[in-house]
C-alpha cells in the first residue's frame, strides 16, 4: 500500500487495513480531494490480494462533519468565467455529483468487507460513506444525521438509495425529512449499526475483532458473499438464486474447500489462501 494520501491514510496489519479520515483540523470534512483520494484507496484496496478485510475510522472528535462547503464552492464552475453560461454550470454540477457519487460507490463495489467504526458525529457526506459500507458499528457518543435537509439540499451521494434498506422506510424518511441526527442506541434499535461501544477505544478493538474473524475465513468465499449479497439487493429472488448457482458452480471446487475439509479431519484451525 504505497499510495499517498493527504486527508486520509491506510495502516495495514497482516490481511486487514484500516482507512482512517485524518484531517481533524477541519474535523474531517470533505472536499474534492478527500472524494477522489478515498476511491483511489478502495480501488488500491480491491485489487491488493493480501488484503481481506478494511475498517474505515477517524481521527478527532468527530467521524466527519460532511461536505466541505468552502472547498465545494466553485465545484460547477468550470473556470472560464467568460464563457461559461447556467447551463454549462448546471452540466458542470452534474459532472460533479456523478464523480462524487462513484467514490462512495467505490467503497459499495470493493470486493473486501468494509467495517464503518463511527464515533462522535456523523453528519452528511458520512452517511453516504457509512451506508455504502457492510457493516456499522458504533460508540455511545456517536450520532448520525442527513444534515444536508438543514442546508437546503437533497442528499446526492447515495445515502437516500441505501438507508432505506437498512433502517426501514419510516426511519430513513423521518430523517431525511428532520435532518436531525439520531443518537446510538436508535441507530442500533433500527438497525443503522450493528453494535454499541462504550467509547472510541473499544469500538476500534471491536471493530478489529470482526475483522480478523472475517479474515480467518477463506477469502474466495467471503468475497464471493458479497458479491452474491450486492447482487441480490438489486435483483429478483429467482436472480439472486440463479446468480449463486452459477458462482458455486466456478468457484466451489477450490484448495480452500479441501483445506477446510483437511482442517476438520484433523482437529485444527484451517489456513485459507484464497485459492
Amino acid at each position: 500500500m504505497n499510495e499517498e494520501f493527504t486527508t486520509l491514510r491506510l495502516d495495514r496489519t497482516g490481511p486487514v487495513v484500516e482507512v482512517v479520515l485524518c484531517n481533524p483540523g477541519k474535523l474531517n470534512a470533505m472536499g474534492p480531494t478527500f472524494f477522489h483520494e478515498i476511491r483511489r484507496a478502495f480501488e488500491a484496496i480491491g485489487q491488493n490480494p493480501d488484503i481481506r478485510v478494511a475498517i474505515v475510522w477517524a481521527e478527532g472528535r468527530m467521524f466527519t462533519s460532511g461536505l466541505d462547503f468552502a472547498a465545494a464552492a466553485d465545484l460547477s464552475s468550470d473556470g472560464n468565467h467568460l464563457l461559461t453560461s447556467r447551463v454549462r454550470e448546471n452540466q458542470r454540477l452534474h459532472e460533479v455529483i456523478v464523480d462524487f457519487q462513484s467514490c462512495f460507490t467505490q467503497i459499495q463495489k470493493c470486493p473486501k468487507p468494509v467495517i464503518a467504526a463511527v464515533h462522535g458525529r456523523c453528519i452528511g457526506g458520512g452517511v453516504d460513506l457509512v451506508t455504502a459500507c457492510d457493516i456499522r458499528l458504533c460508540a455511545a457518543d456517536a450520532s448520525f444525521a442527513i444534515h444536508e435537509t438543514k442546508m437546503a439540499m437533497v442528499a446526492d451521494l447515495g445515502t437516500l438509495q441505501r438507508i432505506t434498506p437498512i433502517v426501514g422506510k419510516g426511519l430513513a424518511r423521518e430523517m431525511a425529512f428532520t435532518g436531525r441526527g439520531i443518537l446510538a442506541d436508535r441507530a442500533l434499535t433500527f438497525g443503522l449499526v450493528n453494535e454499541v461501544y462504550p467509547d472510541k477505544g473499544s469500538l476500534l478493538a471491536g471493530a478489529r475483532t470482526l475483522a480478523g474473524e472475517i479474515a480467518a475465513n477463506s477469502p474466495l468465499v467471503v468475497q464471493g458473499v458479497k458479491e452474491v449479497l450486492n447482487f441480490s439487493d438489486e435483483h429478483s429472488t429467482t436472480e439472486g438464486l440463479d446468480f449463486v448457482a452459477r458462482w458455486n458452480v466456478c468457484y466451489f471446487r477450490s484448495n480452500d474447500l479441501e483445506e477446510a475439509f483437511a482442517a476438520f479431519r484433523e482437529k485444527r484451525d484451517p489456513g485459507f489462501t484464497g485459492l
